[in-house]
């Protein structure tokens, strides 16, 4: 028992301290929830000590192989936490902005983190459900806590209302696999459908297939399952479309690898196809769309829609190092994500968000470092050598060819070229145009050290992909 509670003691730890930050914020009456702030950022760094230190590297199962403690599972939560680590600073930074710090945004956070972690090392269909309601409810009421908001009511109304669908089509998948195979730990799913099962029997199982990639389809937000993104991209505050478009995605990420790889391995040929179809509408839509919108929010959003696409063209492979690439992409897209919007809170100014693609307009003559910040992030999104978002791009791509879909490699090259022209835009503007305004940009020391840490990180990886991709490597293999 006490060898099991080892391999949750990260999650178990996140769940008291996150408790017990309620509470301290309860009590807590600073302005700027200094006191929470800290506290939350503490946690996270104490859970990041307990996930490398604590957890054994090797494969272990605990609770009747309702939970696995793997390679995979300790860099997913290590990035998870550090990522979420630099996301509520910036959140912090925006909130003091507009004069709207909330304790209750960094608790539900922290509850929002505990789900991922849960998702990284789920091992059956029950645990997968477990962090994945976690998290969702913790973003439903992330969105909806700004309630004197028009936009984010709205937004947290679509998409709790799309999330419930969303999360009951996958519960009738997993439904549909429980009463196929009379299991719910993935390993025993994974036996089940390599054991040669009837045709009444594989049929069923094909059939909850096709809810279960539903499900990971919308929190994925890949088309035709996206309507939720841009919605909710725009409508939320700055600090909350920061979060949800950066950790979340590494857990979907996470999600997706345990449910098709260690539990539906066997069915490739049956699942390939419908991710190939998503794979190619995401990248078209969401590359095509973008080119027509004028608020950048809206445009990271569609973005996000067209990396999807291409982060799914390593899971469409079905090979080991297809899914090294995929989790390479997933990782690259969360940092280059968390960049683009901390321009975006670097930018605003009370009461006023910087959302506007006008905004960026002669940043270069306002302030030149940071327009060569920004300049690097969206070099890097379009896919441009030598930044690390080419190499995200180049790995998969490599994926995908070498399983033989040299066409859909074609339509991915095609796509990724149209996407480059909203990216450059966004330079243009900065370089190219006048500026709106010469006002200085009012930030604090802080998150200008921290914002350009954040591009320089995309640089130098780029003339280091090596070293990120052998991590990744050596937690898929």
């Amino acid at each position: 028992m006490l060898s099991q509670i080892q391999l949750v003691m990260p999650e178990l730890a996140l769940l008291i301290l996150a408790s017990f930050a309620l509470v301290l914020d309860t009590y807590s009456s600073s302005k700027e929830k200094l006191l929470t702030f800290r506290f939350v950022q503490a946690t996270l760094l104490i859970i990041i000590c307990l996930i490398l230190f604590t957890t054994p590297d090797t494969q272990s199962y605990s609770f009747n192989n309702h939970f696995i403690t793997d390679p995979m599972s300790i860099i997913l939560k290590t990035v998870i936490c550090i990522i979420s680590l630099v996301v509520f600073f910036y959140s912090h930074e925006y909130l003091k902005q507009h004069e709207n710090v909330r304790g209750e945004f960094f608790v539900l956070g922290l509850f929002a983190v505990l789900g991922m972690m849960i998702m990284s090392s789920a091992a059956s269909l029950l645990t997968v459900y477990l962090g994945l309601e976690l998290l969702s409810l913790s973003l439903y009421a992330m969105i909806a806590m700004h309630k004197e908001s028009l936009n984010a009511s709205e937004a947290a109304m679509k998409y709790f209302v799309l999330g419930a669908l969303a999360s009951g089509l996958l519960l009738y998948g997993i439904s549909m696999l429980y009463g196929a195979t009379g299991v719910l730990d993935l390993q025993g799913i994974s036996i089940a459908a390599s054991s040669g099962i009837d045709s009444g029997m594989k049929l069923i199982m094909v059939f909850g297939l096709v809810f279960i990639v539903v499900g990971i389809a919308f929190k994925l937000g890949a088309v035709p399952f996206h309507m939720w993104v841009p919605d909710i991209y725009e409508g939320s505050p700055t600090a909350v479309t920061l979060f949800i478009s950066t950790a979340p995605k590494i857990a979907a990420f996470a999600m997706t690898i345990r449910l098709l790889s260690d539990g539906l391995q066997d069915l490739l040929a049956d699942w390939q196809g419908m991710l190939i179809i998503l794979s190619i509408l995401s990248m078209a839509t969401g590359n095509v769309i973008a080119i027509s919108q004028t608020n950048i929010k809206r445009m990271l959003a569609y973005s996000t829609i067209a990396h999807v696409g291409f982060f799914l063209l390593g899971i469409i492979s079905g090979t080991a190092s297809g899914y090294a690439g995929s989790m390479f992409y997933i990782i690259v897209y969360a940092l280059m994500s968390m960049g683009s919007f901390g321009m975006v809170i670097l930018l605003g100014k009370k009461g006023v968000e910087a959302d506007r693609l006008e905004d960026f307009k002669g940043l270069a003559k306002r302030s030149p470092w940071y327009a060569f910040i920004m300049l690097i992030l969206m070099f890097s999104m379009a896919g441009i050598p030598p930044l690390i978002g080419f190499w995200a791009k180049w790995f998969v791509i490599k994926e995908v060819i070498a399983m033989g879909f040299v066409w859909l490699a074609a339509v991915a090259v095609v796509f990724s070229v149209i996407g480059a022209f909203y990216y450059l835009r966004i330079v243009k503007l900065m370089y190219f145009d006048e500026p709106e305004q010469m006002a200085a940009i009012k930030a604090s020391r802080a998150i200008r050290l921290v914002l350009s840490m954040n591009g320089m990180a995309v640089l130098i990886l780029g003339f280091i992909p090596g070293a990120l991709m052998a991590l990744c490597i050596s937690a898929i293999t």
